[in-house]
């Protein structure tokens, strides 16, 4: 009895575990030449970018502020219930932008599903018995009126649930800075990037503490921790010989925004829709600073934004080996990692469809 139903709880596990990850990628992915667009303007025209624009610059934060997080939750509300929750899966994550100060994709990826499962809820209670004529009208006024208020809702759900966690994922970052156990930070600082608080936790936690390090050294690690390209880039490089086919189509595009442009933020869409390679960015990044460590590697300032040539710009003489050697590792490891899990999920999936084919 315990043999067989313990491995047909594990199938269930898998097939769950599969199914959110065929949904999440569900949402972004989609979206990744969204995503591409705002990386591009973004390397190009911000202060720190290769052709410093002011009037340019002003698309990037609209773009993902606003309209990247709609999309995410436009796309979601679709996969629940087509273009009706499209509409109001959008609708309602305008919610959860205005006043962010943070760019809200999770909350999105949350909010636009629920806002059309409710919708959804709401026709099959009510449609059956709107009377012939009416229906234009109850549609249309019910989509508003469920959008609107999930809308209002999410504003003062999920700002303040966002917040909480930045704090709590800055405490462990310090904590553990403070502990001299600083290959550990990556547990904190990576799942922060995926969840775009990167910015919050390298300018509010880890530059502090590397200013304070670098004017008494001339130089410190800290900077190195969340900006380092290694981890991006390795699981860039898997999903584009090894990843789903939407993602080997645009990986490469990525790649060189990443890495070249340093804007990182173009990488965490292809874990979100794959949240098992947050593990390799987890590896990748603590390998890395495992390298900085044993080589003395540091920054003389925050590199912005985190480009390769960026890091090597502010890498004090004689120190560039080490910061070399850290990016490189944390490359190769978060590659190997990234390809493995994929290589196994993409195995279980065709051995899947092998199998119904064969029941067919």
């Amino acid at each position: 009895m315990t043999t067989t139903e313990n491995p047909s709880r594990a199938v269930r596990l898998r097939a769950g575990i599969q199914r959110f990850g065929g949904y999440m990628a569900g949402m972004v992915m989609p979206n990744i030449g969204a995503f591409i667009a705002w990386g591009l303007i973004t390397a190009l025209f911000i202060p720190t970018g290769w052709i410093p624009n002011e009037t340019l610059a002003a698309f990037v934060d609209p773009m993902v502020m606003v309209v990247l997080p709609v999309l995410i939750g436009y796309t979601g509300g679709q996969l629940v219930y087509g273009q009706r929750g499209a509409i109001v899966g959008a609708t309602a994550t305008v919610g959860i932008v205005v006043g962010a100060d943070i760019p809200m994709f999770l909350g999105a990826m949350i909010i636009g599903p629920l806002a059309a499962y409710t919708i959804k809820l709401f026709d099959g209670v009510v449609q059956p018995r709107v009377h012939t004529g009416f229906e234009m009208l109850v549609n249309n006024f019910s989509a508003g009126i469920i959008g609107g208020a999930v809308a209002l809702l999410s504003m003062l759900s999920i700002g303040p649930l966002v917040q909480w966690l930045t704090n709590l994922l800055g405490d462990g970052v310090g904590f553990l800075v403070d502990s001299q156990l600083l290959p550990l930070v990556s547990v904190f600082v990576e799942p922060a990037k995926v969840l775009f608080l990167n910015n919050a936790i390298n300018h509010g936690v880890l530059g502090p503490l590397g200013a304070a390090e670098a004017s008494s050294t001339g130089r410190a690690v800290e900077f190195l921790v969340e900006t380092n390209p290694g981890p991006g880039l390795g699981i860039l490089i898997a999903c584009m010989l090894f990843g789903p086919r939407a993602s080997r189509g645009s990986a490469p595009g990525a790649i060189v925004i990443h890495f070249f442009g340093g804007i990182h933020e173009i990488y965490f869409p292809y874990i979100l829709a794959q949240p098992r390679l947050i593990l390799a960015a987890i590896a990748g990044g603590a390998s890395g600073i495992m390298v900085f460590l044993a080589t003395g590697a540091g920054l003389v300032a925050t590199p912005s934004p985190g480009s390769i040539i960026a890091l090597l710009a502010v890498t004090p003489k004689g120190a560039h080996f080490g910061v070399v050697a850290g990016v490189v590792t944390a490359t190769v490891v978060s590659f190997l990692v990234a390809s493995a899990l994929m290589w196994f999920g993409r195995s279980r999936n065709e051995s899947e469809l092998d199998n119904e084919e064969t029941h067919a």
